[in-house]
C-alpha cells in the first residue's frame, strides 16, 4: 500500500485555512502521511463556484468569529482574539507570491521555501494580527525570509503573466478537486482512493478516511491533542 496523501488548499485570508495548517504542522498523527500545501486565491475561488464570503451572510458573519475561537482553542491554535486589520483584506498579491516561492522548492515534496514562508505569514496575520497584505509588510517578510535579492525575484516572477497564471491554475485545480471554500482537504488513501473534505471541523473523518491512527497522549496542538481530542471530531 502506497502511504496516503493530503492536499491541503489554503489562502492566508482564511484564520480556518490557518487553523488547518498549523494543525497540519504541527500535530503528530499528520507525520504518518505525505501532505502537499497549495496556495489559492480564495475569492477566485469562490467565483468560480458561486459562493458567498461568510462575512456577507446573516447571523453567518456574529457566529463564525465565535467558531474560529472555538476551534483554536479546541487545537490549541494560537490566534487572534481580534481580527487582522482590513479583515477580510486582499490576498491576491500574497498568494500570487507565494505561488513563486512553491515554484522554488523544485518539486521537493518537503516544500522547505513554501511552509517557511506560509509558517511566517500565518504567524503574522493570524496569530499577531499584521496587515500583510500591504505591500511594504509583503516585501518586508519576504525580505526576512530570503534575503532582498531573493525577495525582489519573488516580487518580479508574482506580477509577470506566467506569475498570474500560476495562482489562477492552483485555484482552478482545487475548484476541479471540488473545492467550494477552504481549508479543502484532497485525501487519497493507500489503496488510491480519494475524496474531498471541507473545513477544520471534518479532521476527524480526515484521520478516519486515510486511516490514521492517533496515539495516546494530551496536550495542544504543539505536543499531540491526544485521543479524547480527537474523538470529539468523530
Amino acid at each position: 500500500m502506497a502511504r496516503p496523501k493530503i492536499t491541503l488548499y489554503v489562502d492566508t485570508v482564511s484564520p480556518f485555512a490557518y487553523m488547518a495548517y498549523y494543525i497540519m504542522r504541527h500535530e503528530e498523527v499528520f507525520k504518518s502521511c505525505d501532505v502537499e500545501y497549495v496556495p489559492i486565491f480564495l475569492g477566485g475561488l469562490f467565483q468560480k463556484c458561486g459562493n458567498t464570503a461568510p462575512l456577507r451572510i446573516k447571523n453567518k458573519a456574529e457566529w463564525i468569529n465565535t467558531e474560529r475561537m472555538r476551534w483554536a482553542r479546541h487545537f490549541s491554535v494560537p490566534i487572534t482574539t481580534g481580527l487582522p486589520p482590513d479583515f477580510p483584506a486582499p490576498s491576491l498579491h500574497i498568494m500570487r507570491a507565494l505561488c513563486a516561492v512553491a515554484a522554488s522548492d523544485d518539486n521537493d515534496p518537503q516544500q522547505p521555501r513554501l511552509t517557511k514562508a506560509l509558517d511566517a505569514f500565518y504567524s503574522q496575520h493570524w496569530e499577531h494580527a499584521v496587515a500583510t497584505h500591504k505591500p511594504e509588510v509583503l516585501k518586508e517578510t519576504l525580505v526576512g525570509l530570503f534575503g532582498e535579492a531573493e525577495a525582489e525575484k519573488i516580487l518580479t516572477e508574482s506580477t509577470t503573466p506566467q506569475g498570474k497564471q500560476a495562482l489562477s491554475t492552483t485555484t482552478d485545480r482545487a475548484f476541479e478537486a471540488g473545492a467550494f471554500g477552504i481549508p479543502w482537504f484532497e485525501c487519497t488513501d493507500g489503496d488510491g482512493k480519494t475524496e474531498g473534505f471541507f473545513g477544520v471541523s471534518s479532521l476527524g473523518q480526515v484521520l478516519d478516511f486515510l486511516g490514521l491512527q492517533v496515539k495516546g497522549g494530551a496536550g495542544g496542538a504543539g505536543g499531540g491533542l491526544g485521543k479524547s481530542g480527537w474523538r470529539a471530531l468523530l
